[in-house]
């Protein structure tokens, strides 16, 4: 990766240009949550369960931990735009495989494709908004390239939300307006200058594998394992809450599902915008601690039905994952080395990709024999003690670091 974009010969096309791929990145993630408050009404019109539900929802997830593990660095060789377009397209495939309307298989094609495209879009995506701010605003495009990620998650289900409940064509309206703004990003694409110097389009892919250096050990094992249960909060809010909204609640507006959702995300994202402001040592045991909170409040909301408490749970969690997610990421990516820095981070995004699968199957397999309330209870315990007992030997080992440092200095 060039830290010194080719063919940028003045601020103003640097400025324009992170900005505009940062809407391209957020148009491309937005279409990987469009799905989330349809699925009750798939369920109405195939009549599968709360389990097939889970793992159509996971079949996304699978999809972009393959695309890790065989294409991150794939836009080191071949330019970003390539890249781009091909994420674009994966995301583009996926809404037609929803619009068709064929049952089951098509949904699970639909939802693998959009996590190819998830996969592709989550390192290209950030790199290539980076690279196209100058120095002096590379933390700003830092931020922005957050702030697409996650409020490009938040909105699929806001924009899926709204047209399904208050436009014609709840299952082709959303996927429709989906594929039009994809055609408006790919031309963005095609008009963004290629920041990599040499782009090698005939390479072909080299596999990186799930690969951390010895010397990153210490600080991946902990760091992933928060970004696990961080993600395995959103995994429950973007897979099963909307049907505890509709079962439990009694709240079928799909506006309504779509708004909680989007909450939980906007707040990731300004969990992410606070982590600048202390240091990785500190933001990463506050960020487990804040997530533990929002994972009691929500495990009380499914207890007491409050969908109040839901709210305010998935958003306090939400920002706690946020907190914990960047702070991990920018440790590992620290410690790695320059070698091994992109096969590390992807190996870091695969943990993150399984709390967001695997989990959520098993609240969905609970709920065939317990109920979705009593499943999401034992999930919402389980991931408070990860979350939890990450957090406290986070801080136990952040003290006995201040203590080594305190006793070099004497």
């Amino acid at each position: 990766m060039t830290n010194s974009p080719a063919g940028l010969r003045s601020t103003a096309p640097r400025r324009a240009g992170f900005r505009s791929a940062a809407a391209v990145f957020a148009v491309g993630m937005a279409g990987t949550t469009l799905p989330t408050p349809l699925y009750g009404l798939y369920r109405q019109e195939l009549g599968f369960s709360e389990l097939t539900v889970t793992l159509v929802f996971a079949t996304y997830a699978v999809g972009v931990i393959i695309t890790l593990l065989l294409a991150g660095n794939h836009s080191d060789r071949v330019g970003r735009r390539p890249v781009l377009l091909c994420a674009l397209l994966f995301g583009a495939a996926s809404a037609v495989c929803f619009l068709l309307e064929g049952g089951l298989p098509l949904l699970y094609s639909g939802r693998l494709l959009s996590g190819v495209s998830a996969g592709l879009l989550s390192g290209v995506g950030t790199v290539t908004v980076i690279e196209l701010a100058d120095p002096a605003r590379r933390a700003r495009a830092g931020l922005a390239a957050t702030a697409a990620n996650m409020g490009g998650l938040g909105c699929g289900p806001l924009l899926a939300g709204f047209l399904a409940e208050y436009a014609p064509s709840p299952l082709t309206l959303p996927f429709v307006t989906h594929l039009v703004l994809l055609a408006v990003a790919a031309v963005t694409v095609l008009l963004l200058p290629e920041t990599v110097s040499e782009p090698r389009l005939r390479s072909r892919l080299a596999p990186s594998g799930v690969y951390v250096p010895p010397e990153v050990r210490a600080v991946f094992a902990p760091a992933a394992v928060a970004a696990f249960a961080g993600f395995s909060l959103l995994g429950l809010f973007t897979a099963v809450a909307p049907s505890f909204l509709a079962e439990t609640l009694g709240e079928r507006n799909l506006a309504v599902c779509g708004l909680v959702v989007f909450a939980v995300f906007l707040a990731s994202t300004a969990g992410q915008a606070l982590t600048g402001r202390t240091s990785v040592s500190n933001a990463l045991p506050l960020g487990c601690a804040v997530l533990v909170v929002g994972l009691v409040l929500v495990g009380a909301s499914l207890w007491a039905e409050s969908l109040a408490l839901l709210v305010l749970g998935g958003m306090c969690g939400g920002l706690g994952q946020g907190l914990a997610f960047r702070a991990g990421l920018t440790g590992v990516s620290a410690a790695a080395p320059a070698a091994h820095r992109a096969a590390t981070v992807s190996s870091f995004f695969v943990v993150a990709y399984t709390g967001i699968s695997v989990p959520v199957i098993g609240v969905g397999a609970l709920s065939v024999a317990l109920g979705l309330r009593s499943a999401g209870l034992i999930f919402t315990g389980c991931v408070i003690v990860v979350a939890a007992g990450t957090g406290v030997w986070l801080y136990r080992r952040r003290g006995q670091d201040e203590e080594r440092t305190a006793g070099r200095a004497a």
